[in-house]
């Protein structure tokens, strides 16, 4: 059974200020994959032995999870992987905006907690400002991955980001998902749910041109769709 946490609770409403890739990693200049809710980071450790030239970082919000993770990433031979504890809508946003451009090139949302009821909806990962910042930090062509095997889940995911206009699917990948994971090592979670025989929900944005909309207008925009009864009676 998945544990999950309230991200709105008042101890994961602080922010922190995360450490730059000079402070993370042997190599900074190299290029970043970020995995936001990486849980005991076993896929982002993997992929950072597999992929030396690459620089990837795990952050997760189940504080328990983090210190054994860390440690595990501070023993790698390569000095490029890092696991920190945060609340992603609270402090990613102002470390993606310090990134040099074009450093980040890959962000992956895997199997996120399930938030899936609507009187849940601000509980999601997924949230217009983290978004911005993601589409922000990515440049042209940059990867942005989410998977998960709630349909309930991954559906607004989908809707958001696509509702940014930041992102845009590769022709030839099959719709509504994608059959296959592009990265070379499955999530604990994907081995558990591919063993049961379920369905994995999958789909692979790239980073288009388009320019991004204000804050305040995808955030009005998504409640419109997300919660329309709500923008109602706002506008009531």
């Amino acid at each position: 059974m998945r544990q999950h946490v309230n991200p709105l609770s008042s101890f994961f409403q602080l922010p922190l200020e995360l450490p730059g890739p000079e402070q993370l990693f042997q190599r900074p200049e190299q290029p970043i994959h970020l995995d936001i809710g990486c849980a005991r980071g076993r896929c982002i450790l993997a992929l950072a032995e597999l992929n030396p030239d690459w620089n990837h970082l795990g952050v997760e919000i189940r504080r328990s999870l983090v210190a054994s993770a860390d440690r595990d990433a501070q023993a790698s031979e390569h000095g490029n992987v890092r696991v920190l504890f945060c609340n992603a809508n609270i402090s990613l946003a102002q470390w993606l905006q310090a990134l040099p451009p074009g450093r980040l090139q890959r962000v992956s949302i895997q199997f996120p907690d399930p938030w899936f009821k609507r009187r849940h909806r601000k509980r999601r990962v997924v949230q217009p400002e983290l978004i911005l910042a993601i589409a922000a930090a990515l440049p042209t062509d940059g990867d942005l991955f989410l998977q998960s095997d709630v349909l309930n889940v991954i559906e607004p995911m989908v809707a958001l980001t696509e509702l940014c206009g930041g992102f845009s699917r590769p022709e030839a990948d099959a719709r509504p998902w994608r059959d296959a994971n592009p990265l070379a090592v499955p999530t604990e979670r994907e081995r558990y749910v591919t063993e049961q025989g379920l369905p994995i929900y999958r789909v692979l944005f790239k980073r288009n041109q388009h320019q991004l909309p204000q804050l305040t207008l995808l955030e009005s925009r998504w409640q419109e769709i997300d919660n329309p009864a709500e923008a109602i009676s706002q506008r009531a």
